[in-house]
């Protein structure tokens, strides 16, 4: 019986137009839409993929680069540093570009025990490394020893003797940089941002806060 009742079973059409699909066309099949509507399916995600991988790779590549430097550059024997004033010295920044353009300007002085925060990791550092970019839009600063302050010609950036934001539109202290000493000679290492705290953070781009919500919206940038 129920070999008849298989038999009396009306098969559906293979076509779209007899099943009444919306759109459907005269000779179309349902194996034809599905197959179109795959496809459509694939080059809309591809499409879709071309434009939205490469933005999300540059949003969160740097949140998962290893930006450990592993060189350090020498600026001096320690007599040529005091606790009362900065030293300008010229690093290489970026070892991969050559020539004057992979070059920045620090200011360099001995670390006194006031600089030795608690909130440090580690070790505290035995010299104070101070970057000369900006952090409202990454113009360079000068130190002035008279005011003891470190000034932004550009657009009014005022910092004091630690780097902390005085006055003007900076949003945070001047970045530093990890400092050693090596066989009677003062190494520089890699750059970190701090807050007013002056706790460290991974190094972010000129205008961008260092923590809350800020550190995921832009990334660390360790070679700018």
């Amino acid at each position: 019986m129920a070999e008849n009742s298989k038999k009396n079973r009306k098969r559906k059409s293979p076509y779209t137009l007899d099943r009444g699909t919306p759109g459907a066309f005269e000779g179309e099949t349902i194996t034809r839409r599905r197959l179109f509507e795959g496809g459509a399916l694939a080059a809309g995600g591809i499409a879709t993929a071309a434009f939205g991988l490469p933005t999300l790779g540059f949003a969160l590549g740097p949140v998962f680069r290893d930006d450990v430097e592993d060189f350090w550059r020498d600026v001096g024997p320690e007599s040529d540093f005091n606790e009362e004033t900065y030293v300008p010295k010229v690093i290489t920044l970026v070892p991969e570009v050559g020539g004057e353009v992979g070059k920045t300007t620090i200011y360099v002085r001995k670390a006194t025990p006031q600089d030795q925060s608690p909130s440090d990791k580690g070790a505290p550092l035995p010299y104070v490394a101070i970057s000369t970019r900006c952090m409202h839009l990454g113009c360079p600063v000068r130190y002035v020893q008279a005011s003891q302050r470190f000034i932004c010609p550009c657009h009014g950036g005022v910092y004091d003797a630690e780097g902390k934001v005085v006055g003007g539109p900076p949003v945070r202290p001047l970045d530093r940089f990890y400092t050693r000493v090596r066989n009677g000679r003062v190494e520089v290492g890699k750059r970190f941002s701090v807050d007013s705290h002056l706790r460290r953070f991974k190094p972010r781009d000129p205008s961008n806060h260092v923590d809350g919500l800020w550190k995921i919206l832009y990334p660390s940038r360790p070679t700018t």
